[in-house]
């Protein structure tokens, strides 16, 4: 037989199971924390998420697809799915390749959290077309709230991976 080791193969069991595992955290600790997740002042903690691309890319299907789910809870509901979704992917991949040369932890952290706290610029955008709010106080909040989230979420994220090797 001519069968890869089930570590080398792109989509094995085992990256395919903790894909879903993260996909599935991030829609439970949205919606867990929904009364803080969606609005012009949130704190939506399930971002801390999006630093695991940073040890692995599998995450940014896994991340993107948990946005979407949980995002049908969203007051703003299919906008907000696709709008959402589709921003935090470009956001992920902008974020992988923009950390992938350094090698320092702390800085990929540092730069995936300002990335992700300036691209709210897209969660202002709908609150503004749809709820007629000041655009650059409700992106100055809505970033604020994700970098809060994300630093408070970077420090877990980087005890957890002192603990487990977040790139398998």
């Amino acid at each position: 037989m001519n069968h890869l080791p089930p570590q080398t193969t792109a989509w094995s069991v085992i990256s395919l199971t903790k894909m879903a595992l993260i996909t599935a955290l991030y829609i439970v600790v949205t919606l867990f924390l929904a009364p803080f997740s969606f609005g012009a002042i949130q704190l939506r903690f399930s971002e801390l998420f999006n630093f695991l691309p940073l040890f692995n890319k599998r995450y940014i299907v896994a991340i993107t697809l948990g946005v979407a789910i949980a995002n049908f809870a969203s007051p703003l509901g299919l906008v907000d799915v696709i709008i959402g979704s589709s921003s935090t992917f470009i956001v992920l991949i902008i974020s992988y390749y923009a950390t992938k040369q350094f090698k320092s932890l702390n800085k990929k952290m540092v730069v995936t959290t300002i990335i992700c706290s300036v691209s709210m610029f897209t969660v202002a955008g709908q609150l503004t077309y749809f709820y007629q709010l000041p655009f650059f106080y409700t992106w100055l909040t809505v970033a604020i709230g994700e970098a809060l989230s994300m630093s408070i979420g970077g420090i877990l994220v980087y005890w957890i991976n002192e603990k487990i090797d977040l790139t398998k």
